[in-house]
């Protein structure tokens, strides 16, 4: 069994069309390619997963800015190194961290990485 479509010759087929806007949104400046590429290129800042979070205020475990530097810094040697997922330890404080997505996974505090074991990891620094 087949079925057979007519089409009318008044009716021309056509691609549809994609409504894409042109130019730039009114009200917003233009900006140089330079300055588009160079926004691109800056890393972005370290971002903390919703578990890690969790287990940070949890255990009262705070940082200052200083301390947000270093931790910064010790991604950015990781990624140096080729460090894929981190554990980076800080004082009594231990992070997992996905270096690639630049967020922290996991936090932990003094007291529970005492008989603690890192599966996962491919990496280590240690501040």
């Amino acid at each position: 069994m087949t079925q057979q479509f007519k089409i009318p010759r008044s009716l021309p087929i056509q691609p549809a069309q994609r409504n894409i806007p042109r130019g730039r949104p009114a009200g917003k400046p233009a900006e140089s390619f330079a300055q588009v590429l160079e926004s691109k290129l800056q890393q972005p800042a370290l971002k903390f997963s919703a578990h890690a979070a969790k287990r940070l205020e949890s255990r009262g475990i705070r940082f200052t800015d200083e301390q947000l530097q270093t931790l910064e810094q010790a991604v950015e040697k990781a990624k140096k190194k080729g460090g894929r997922e981190t554990l980076i330890l800080m004082g009594d404080v231990a992070l997992v961290v996905s270096v690639v997505n630049r967020t922290v996974i996991t936090a932990i505090d003094g007291d529970s990485l005492k008989e603690n074991v890192f599966t996962q990891i491919d990496s280590a620094v240690i501040t």
